[in-house]
């Protein structure tokens, strides 16, 4: 705007004081610094009309409620509030416990504010289905761990029977061998049982009517187990010929056999 003239007759052009350039020299307010009484007046307006603003600004009911509760919850009962008072008649003072024995509470319950629009149980129930989710979850990674450690335990018994199903059919075949070589070296040409010696080599030169009777003898042998058949006939070996397979030696007599072999077993030969 146009100010007052000076003294060369030209019109001195002044400040508005709502203006952007007036707003930022008169933030820059430090002490001592000397301000012309326009800009003071400028400044003191300002500082009165936000003033005013705060005082005008009303407070919604809920930060009034929030403010008169706190203010409430932070003072402490006096004289005047009956329930206090029938306490005092009935001997209690302040800062005592509750109780005959003053084992009870010292602060009262704490006030706890429903902020939420759920209806009263809500939040209990989603706590309580929470809790059963989370348990349900547990079970379930602990079902998986047990299923697992039972499948491995299942897996290492099946290789361990494998292995010792490969061993009893190993040391069979190895009993079958040694009985055919001592048979052969007593002059027995006609095994106990056909299965007493190796099927590759045993002698072909029997009559259909052998044959028959093998079969008969070979059906009712397969109902003994690989290790049946090797406790049969490493029992055999070590009472006709003295022999033991673990031991791999052919022992002089009954004592002989007794005193030196460990047993008559594989488990008694590790």
């Amino acid at each position: 705007r146009i100010g007052p003239l000076n003294m060369a007759g030209e019109a001195v052009e002044e400040d508005d004081y709502m203006s952007d350039a007036f707003i930022s020299m008169q933030q820059d307010v430090r002490p001592g610094l000397p301000l012309t009484r326009r800009v003071k007046e400028a400044y003191h307006k300002e500082e009165k009309h936000k003033e005013a603003n705060k005082k005008s600004k009303q407070k919604s009911l809920k930060e009034i409620e929030t403010e008169r509760r706190d203010t409430v919850l932070q003072s402490a009962l006096g004289n005047e509030n009956k329930g206090f008072a029938l306490l005092q008649k009935m001997g209690y003072k302040t800062g005592q416990a509750l109780g005959r024995n003053r084992d009870g509470i010292i602060e009262p319950i704490p006030l706890t504010i429903k902020t939420g629009r759920s209806g009263i149980g809500h939040e209990a129930l989603q706590k309580r289905k929470a809790e059963e989710k989370l348990e349900n979850y547990r079970k379930k990674i602990q079902g998986r761990k047990e299923a697992e450690a039972k499948a491995a335990d299942h897996f290492r018994m099946r290789f361990k029977n494998k292995q010792e199903e490969r061993k009893v059919d190993g040391d069979l075949r190895k009993s079958q061998r040694a009985c055919l070589h001592l048979d052969g070296e007593k002059g027995i040409n006609v095994p106990r049982e056909k299965w007493y010696w190796a099927v590759a080599e045993q002698r072909e030169d029997e009559n259909e009517e052998e044959e028959e009777e093998e079969e008969d003898e070979e059906y009712g042998d397969e109902e003994l187990s690989s290790l049946e058949k090797l406790e049969i006939l490493t029992a055999y070996l070590r009472k006709e010929h003295l022999y033991c397979i673990w031991c791999g030696t052919a022992y002089q007599d009954n004592e002989d056999l007794l005193s030196n072999c460990p047993g008559d077993c594989s488990a008694d030969h590790d």
